[in-house]
């Protein structure tokens, strides 16, 4: 893998994570369009290392008094009654339908579902998708309140990240706006609930990353870096542009990226697999 590849796929990295647009799909698309290879599912995940490490630092408030009140409230009655403390357990629940599903599909997830024509059609499927639950979604509930039953769809929600195309965010912020959660309240749960489960897969895909004619270790380093860099600022827009603004204009983006992907798969300017 050439330094060239490693910084853009870094760049694009940062910028497509947290955004509902999947950043799998567009480091697999850039990959087989301006390189003309596929960076694997492996080094998908671990660059992801660098962009959780961004949510880590940017809520680093939030999520230590997430983690303090979890374990205090072993010990104390008055504290898991708390809506910290449902929240802390919510990220756990919702922390495990995608790690069981990331093991058993594990070979699908790197073969067959990297495939470009499958990608282009998440793209638009779940892009229409985000654009119902943005129209029909009540938006009233806050994250504090989110509810067992919600926590546990959104879990499966994020889950469907695992096929490219889909979005870690994307799932996750159509499911708690059809759920009737507010945009600032899904977009900053998505951020908490990802956390775990993206740290998980990076480290238990990171011996896979350097097989073959994959990247050097300095070079995933590298990757890792500015993947942080760009997501930290990121995270900061998108949690801005939440505030006032719908999501359509990320229905609209990933609709026109699916059917132009589609466009060049038909004329076979790019290879689907």
């Amino acid at each position: 893998m050439s330094w060239l590849e490693v910084v853009v796929l870094g760049l694009v990295q940062g910028l497509t994570e947290f955004l509902p647009v999947s950043s799998s799909a567009h480091l697999r698309i850039v990959s087989a369009l301006f390189f003309d290879s596929d960076p694997g599912a492996a080094f998908t995940a671990v660059s992801q290392l660098g962009t959780e490490a961004a949510v880590i630092v940017y809520f680093a408030k939030d999520l230590w008094t997430l983690f303090v009140t979890w374990l205090r409230g072993f010990r104390d009655q008055q504290v898991r009654q708390t809506d910290d403390y449902r929240l802390a357990w919510l990220v756990i629940v919702g922390t495990i339908p995608i790690g069981l599903l990331g093991v058993l599909f594990k070979d699908q997830i790197e073969t067959v579902a990297r495939n470009l024509w499958l990608v282009a059609t998440t793209l638009i499927v779940f892009g229409l998708l985000l654009g119902l639950a943005e129209r029909f979604g009540k938006q009233v509930t806050p994250i504090e309140k989110i509810s067992w039953k919600q926590g546990v769809i959104l879990g499966f929600a994020q889950a469907m990240a695992l096929i490219p195309g889909v979005s870690r965010s994307g799932g996750t912020i159509t499911a708690g706006l059809a759920l009737g959660l507010t945009r600032p309240a899904i977009v900053r749960y998505s951020f908490l609930l990802a956390t775990p489960s993206v740290f998980a897969a990076g480290l238990f895909t990171l011996p896979d990353v350097f097989a073959g004619d994959g990247p050097t270790g300095i070079q995933m380093l590298v990757a890792v870096l500015v993947a942080f860099a760009v997501g930290y600022a990121s995270i900061a827009w998108l949690l801005k542009f939440v505030q006032n603004n719908s999501v359509y204009v990320f229905v609209a983006y990933r609709i026109a990226l699916g059917v132009a992907l589609l466009a060049a798969l038909a004329i076979g300017a790019i290879n689907a697999t």
